[in-house]
């Protein structure tokens, strides 16, 4: 049983581009939904539909993919802040992540928000996880 819905999550979406699946279904809570609602908004994924299966809702993930060969639009998803260790940052100290092409997700006092935002507000959080 996996007690971490945000690597469950994140595994998922990397599992699912590797093997060039169209739709995933991931674990659904608050933060997982507000992490597939930042993906959607930054373009790494098209969309996301809630699906309610057996008294339980599901994010069902829409992913996408570049050119004829289905190359993953997702290069690397990385989890950062862990159970185990975890990782915070203060607004002077907050990544850019190669040079702006990529995001980091931050949990701080407005709720998750982009590494962009985050600088934008002048805040600092727990570093979630890096995408590129």
């Amino acid at each position: 049983m996996n007690n971490d819905a945000i690597s469950a999550a994140l595994t998922a979406i990397r599992n699912g581009n590797t093997r060039r699946r169209a739709m995933i279904r991931i674990p659904a809570t608050k933060v997982t939904e507000r992490i597939v609602q930042i993906l959607a908004e930054e373009g790494f994924i098209k969309d996301a539909v809630k699906h309610k299966d057996n008294g339980k809702e599901f994010p069902d993930v829409s992913l996408r993919y570049l050119g004829k060969k289905k190359d993953p639009y997702i290069a690397v998803i990385k989890r950062i802040s862990k159970p185990g260790l975890r990782v915070y940052s203060d607004r002077r100290q907050i990544p850019k992540i190669l040079g702006g092409m990529g995001i980091a997700t931050s949990s701080t006092s407005y709720g998750l928000v982009t590494d962009r935002e985050a600088r934008h507000r002048k805040i600092g959080g727990e570093i979630l996880r890096h995408i590129w």
